[in-house]
């Protein structure tokens, strides 16, 4: 396991990443043997809030979630591992990507299964937003993710705005 500190002079994208790991039980399916929609949820809102707050040393809460795709379906008996990092810092909020592979051990197979953007809020102890710090992006796909979410963040807010007029 690497040593990440908790508080750091440089915000580096890769001090944000979370990789967190379940196997699919029974509780966790529906009639045909396939993970839960809601339950996959649940984890990868845990797996980005994890990396939201390594990020900003806050707590964090869930603000909206964007581009959830489920790509294939998870079976009975598989691990999933979720990879979640922060993309991007707005202020007080971010958007942390998260991409969710399965895995049939049994027979050696592996594909991406789910993926999604989710923005968090970083709060005080009163629950106030507060800023926080730019992430610093420095491996190629790091950079292309920064610059790929300031367009997915533009598009919200332009959806915002046209809902609430």
């Amino acid at each position: 396991m690497k040593k990440l500190p908790t508080l750091h002079k440089k915000h580096f994208a890769k001090y944000s990443q979370v990789e967190m790991t379940q196997l699919v039980l029974p509780n966790d399916t529906n009639q045909l043997g396939n993970l839960l929609g809601g339950r996959l949820m649940e984890w990868m809102d845990i797996a980005a809030a994890i990396a939201a707050q390594r990020h900003s040393n806050r707590v964090c809460v869930t603000a909206a979630v964007d581009g959830l795709v489920f790509h294939n379906p998870i079976r009975l008996g598989e691990v999933v591992t979720l990879h979640a990092s922060v993309n991007r810092a707005f202020g007080t909020s971010m958007e942390v990507g998260v991409k969710v592979i399965s895995e049939n051990q049994l027979v050696g197979d592996s594909k991406i299964a789910n993926t999604a953007y989710l923005t968090f809020v970083a709060v005080d102890d009163h629950n106030v937003p507060v800023k926080i710090h730019p992430i610093i992006p420095q491996t190629k796909d790091e950079k292309r993710r920064f610059k790929q979410a300031l367009i997915r963040r533009n598009s919200r807010l332009h959806r915002r705005k046209i809902v609430q007029n």
